[in-house]
């Protein structure tokens, strides 16, 4: 019986002892996304109760990155970091004042230097930094741990410079604190673009207070009929505020002509006049709309609670429709500091083309107006597109096409690939499968310069991986849906495609699920990986 228990001893011996040394090199290290460049030293540096935090360079913000840093090691570690000391064994370089995103760690065994031209390298060389720590670094509560990383040097910069994610908070509402754990997780893996999905059929979501039925009426259900709710312009601004902390960009977007439900129900001049039978979106969806039927004092619509799509339209020949445009981008320009503003576009069936061209072309000009760039989805390239504007693709190539010969970029967000709301496979319990069925690999194994006919690297803006929520309720159900895939996107987003391989991401991906499973991130163990 002894022996018995002194192998079992010896055992738990070996697993606490594996638990604390550090990983046998940097190479070995489960960085996501993957840094440009790793070089391997020997040894490892040590984190300890005296450590601290010095900064290098001059900027009203490196206190507070000292702060980010010290804040995300000291409840597993225990330790008070001094931060802003005269020496530290911790140095934040900050060795200019530029829009880079490029960082560099180099580790010795005495000290950690992370050095970036801009505060945005830093704050990205500081999420690399806490992802070498053993995953118990993570915890809340302090663990019992040798806080050791190898050393070496890591040089780094992204791909693309939009990387980005959307949140549909239209087909069902999320508030502020979801939208902010939404923040936290893109952070981490060094995303920078935030598009909200603000309004749609089912929901009017930002207060708008030139118009106030958009929310008073608008904004009061969602899908299935739940209570809906909106984003006064205090909570929206406390989110830009929040996500610029992050270094992320909040890309608001209206969606329009079509998806515009809710707003033809919050006010009846803003619709066409058209008279249908309840319920007959299959005549509206097909265009098959009798133009003689128009009413000169249109009621509002009926609010919307399915999940069916192209059957709404704003009047795009009533001069009240772009007055209440330009009220509605002035007012969410006034309180969006980033240079983007999404205009929608998508899936207007029942608008006519010749009245969705002159649409899209005249709200470009209004939007620019108020000093924003605008972003639309792929059918806004059938229009004259303004120099600069963005085409997002999800569907069509050949309106990736047309972007292109315009002059204007592309943001990619093929829905076989990057749509988070569809299914892993026909037993996800969440989640829809127009586009595809997308696993973990097919999310990552692709690559945005050639997947689309005709559109190289140069055409392209950046990637972007929207959730859609016509079945996601919950920040559980978000979590299920978005990781491990938003991560594989990430991972497209800012590592060239040269460094990618997909076995190599199934290992470190293993590892951030130990990450995940003790923030109590809810992700789906999908079975291409051995958790």
């Amino acid at each position: 019986m002894k022996k018995y228990i002194i192998g079992f001893l010896l055992f738990s011996t070996s697993i606490l002892i594996s638990c604390n040394e550090p990983i046998n090199g940097l190479e070995e290290a489960s960085i996501i996304p993957l840094p440009t460049s790793i070089q391997a030293g020997n040894g490892a540096f040590e984190l300890n109760a005296s450590s601290s935090i010095q900064f290098v360079g001059s900027s009203p913000n490196l206190s507070y990155l000292g702060e980010v840093l010290a804040s995300k090691l000291k409840p597993a570690t225990g330790f008070e970091l001094a931060v802003g000391t005269e020496e530290g064994d911790i140095q934040l370089v900050l060795s200019g004042n530029d829009n880079s995103e490029s960082y560099s760690i180099d580790i010795q065994k005495s000290n950690v230097v992370i050095t970036a031209s801009s505060e945005a390298g830093l704050f990205y060389g500081i999420q690399t930094l806490v992802q070498l720590f053993p995953v118990q670094i993570e915890s809340s509560t302090v663990v019992e741990e040798s806080w050791k990383i190898p050393t070496g040097k890591i040089e780094d910069k992204p791909d693309y410079s939009y990387r980005g994610s959307m949140l549909d908070v239209a087909r069902h509402f999320f508030g502020v604190e979801d939208v902010k754990h939404y923040i936290d997780q893109m952070a981490e893996l060094k995303l920078n673009y935030l598009h909200l999905h603000l309004t749609d059929d089912q929901g009017w979501r930002i207060e708008i207070k030139s118009w106030p039925n958009l929310t008073s009426i608008g904004a009061q259900t969602e899908v299935g009929g739940g209570e809906g709710g909106f984003f006064t312009q205090e909570q929206y601004k406390d989110i830009v505020d929040y996500a610029a902390k992050n270094y992320i960009t909040i890309v608001p977007e209206i969606d329009m002509p079509g998806h515009t439900n809710a707003a033809l129900a919050s006010y009846g001049e803003l619709n066409p006049g058209v008279n249908l039978p309840d319920g007959d979106f299959a005549t509206m969806k097909e265009g098959k709309i009798d133009f003689d039927l128009l009413d000169k004092n249109p009621q509002p619509a009926e609010l919307y609670t399915g999940i069916e799509v192209g059957f709404s339209t704003l009047a795009t020949n009533k001069e009240i429709t772009y007055e209440f445009i330009d009220d509605v981008i002035r007012e969410i320009s006034e309180i969006t500091p980033g240079p983007y503003f999404h205009i929608g576009g998508d899936e207007s069936h029942v608008t006519e083309k010749d009245d969705y061209i002159y649409f899209v072309e005249k709200v470009q000009e209004i939007t620019a107006k108020y000093g924003k760039i605008s972003i639309g989805w792929d059918e806004i390239a059938t229009t004259k597109l303004a120099k600069g504007n963005i085409a997002q693709f999800w569907a069509l190539e050949e309106n990736a096409k047309l972007a292109k010969d315009q002059g204007n970029q592309i943001l990619m967000s093929p829905a076989k690939r990057a749509y988070l709301d569809m299914q892993y496979d026909s037993t996800s319990r969440l989640g829809l499968h127009w586009a595809a069925y997308i696993e973990l690999d097919s999310a990552y194994m692709w690559d945005p310069a050639n997947y689309a006919d005709g559109i190289s690297k140069s055409d392209i803006l950046g990637v972007e991986a929207p959730l859609w929520t016509e079945t996601i309720t919950s920040r559980a159900d978000i979590e299920y849906m978005v990781f491990p895939r938003l991560a594989a996107i990430a991972e497209i987003a800012w590592t060239p495609t040269s460094k990618r391989e997909w076995t190599d991401f199934q290992r470190r991906i293993a590892v951030q699920g130990k990450r995940w499973d003790i923030n109590g991130i809810q992700f789906y163990k999908s079975p291409k990986v051995n958790w």
